[in-house]
């Protein structure tokens, strides 16, 4: 928990940071990003938690402007970092901040388990918002302050939730129901899928990511593996405004 908090006070400290910011940074800083309130609320008759974000703008209505390929593909997130334990929601014990990402990217997809527009085609729909958890930890390399802990391929240490997509990031893509209307955006959680728990602490970010293969040809912007394969290179917007972790469970 000490390393937790640590963790938290540095990234506070990123969040006005200007360094690694993308190219691209200012087109999506608008209202559809900006936080106005977050809630996770309990329905105990349903064994669900209803997690909500409400923005000045439109929720979800602005999506990334894709670059083709994989390298430098842009990813845009409503992020709930929480005080849940890896452990909780599938992946073996890791230091880090567990939080649920509502993602959208339309350079690839990473939910092969799920055909989220329903065309029966289970790898052409990143761009349409949907959930991942993940494992967050400090990175000093990209400006927000954050990046998907990674970890060796075959490392026998490592389990990760079945739903993951194959990567070598704590990460899984569990499948929810996310929904998007007016300046809302919620995802539904069953109770099971968090171990039941329901007295842990949380906040909301908004923010702009980038993924990094580190293939890329010499000297070109962020494909000198360098980086890390998901970073936050820009934080929009925090609930909390000082990502403290305040809110609890409703």
């Amino acid at each position: 928990m000490k390393t937790l908090f640590i963790m938290i006070a540095y990234i506070a400290l990123s969040l006005t940071s200007d360094s690694t910011i993308p190219p691209c940074d200012k087109c999506y800083d608008n209202e559809d990003f900006q936080i106005k309130s977050a809630t996770i609320t309990r329905n105990k008759e349903l064994g669900i938690t209803v997690w909500e974000m409400k923005v000045k703008g439109k929720a979800g209505a602005t999506t990334p402007k894709g670059v083709g390929k994989l390298n430098g593909a842009p990813v845009l997130g409503y992020v709930f970092p929480t005080t849940l334990k890896p452990g909780d929601v599938g992946f073996s014990d890791t230091e880090g901040i567990v939080a649920l990402a509502l993602t959208s990217h339309p350079d690839f997809d990473d939910t092969p388990m799920w055909d989220e527009n329903f065309d029966r085609n289970f790898s052409n729909d990143g761009v349409i918002w949907h959930p991942h958890w993940v494992v967050l930890n400090e990175d000093k390399r990209v400006g927000g302050g954050l990046s998907v802990k990674q970890f060796k391929k075959g490392d026998p240490k490592v389990t990760l939730p079945a739903n993951n997509p194959g990567m070598e990031m704590y990460m899984d893509s569990p499948g929810y129901n996310v929904v998007t209307k007016e300046n809302s955006i919620r995802v539904i959680v069953p109770d099971y899928r968090i171990s039941n728990k329901t007295d842990f602490k949380f906040d909301a970010v908004a923010c702009y990511m980038m993924v990094d293969t580190g293939d890329a040809p010499a000297g070109e912007a962020m494909g000198s593996g360098d980086k890390p394969m998901l970073g936050v290179y820009k934080v929009y917007s925090v609930a909390s405004g000082n990502l403290s972790l305040p809110y609890t469970v409703k």
